[in-house]
């Protein structure tokens, strides 16, 4: 690898899962010539470059994350009934994704406010929103009827519906779960860094913290 390759003693070592140490005693007598030694340059130059870009598009990133937080917050301090139940019903069962909002009840009330809260407070179009029903066994011979619940309580056309997963109790589960949920659970999922990152920094507002893994850490 070294010799006909001329492969550089990181490469060799992640290739080979071994230290470099090893690697750098293993080719130590092992000359490159002057056509290997250009081609090493060019690739370290090139995985700098790529490093570089990277580290400017996380950069950018960032910062969007940090005005539409601030956002939150400006909205926050305005904020009427609606919007503070949204953020609050959020916080409390939503995900902690950082680019997009996933929130799962089976509340069929809860379900509907927060829908509502993403309509009247940031304008989210139907077309945004994707719902997918989370049924268990006993709610395979309704599915249809259980889906059309849910996009009734939301409000949203069939074409908002994602393909259901179906949920089969284990044996020992199976006569507590049976019934417990009549209509499963229904998750919102919007895929938007602002709209996500915006209700976070509302939350920290209204609740009087600060959190900066709901900024900076991926799921």
């Amino acid at each position: 690898m070294r010799r006909y390759e001329g492969r550089s003693i990181k490469e060799i070592a992640r290739l080979l899962h071994v230290s470099r140490s090893s690697v750098s005693l293993w080719v130590r007598d092992i000359a490159l010539s002057d056509e290997q030694h250009a081609a090493l340059q060019a690739r370290n130059g090139l995985h700098e470059r790529q490093r570089l870009a990277n580290a400017a598009m996380s950069a950018k990133a960032r910062i969007r994350r940090v005005a539409a937080q601030d956002d939150g917050r400006r909205r926050a301090k305005q904020a009427d009934k609606l919007y503070v139940i949204g953020c609050m019903l959020y916080w409390a069962e939503g995900s902690r994704n950082r680019n997009k909002l996933v929130f799962t009840n089976s509340d069929p009330e809860m379900l509907r406010v927060f829908v509502n809260f993403l309509r009247c407070a940031f304008g989210v179009p139907d077309g945004r929103i994707r719902l997918t029903c989370n049924l268990f066994a006993d709610h395979a011979e309704r599915q249809r009827q259980i889906e059309d619940f849910w996009l009734e309580v939301a409000g949203l056309p069939r074409g908002s519906l994602c393909k259901s997963t179906v949920n089969h109790y284990s044996p020992y589960t199976k006569k507590k779960r049976t019934n417990k949920l009549p209509y499963g659970t229904c998750r919102v999922v919007i895929n938007s860094t602002e709209l996500a990152q915006t209700i976070y920094g509302s939350i920290q507002e209204l609740a009087g913290f600060d959190r900066q893994e709901w900024l900076d850490t991926a799921p």
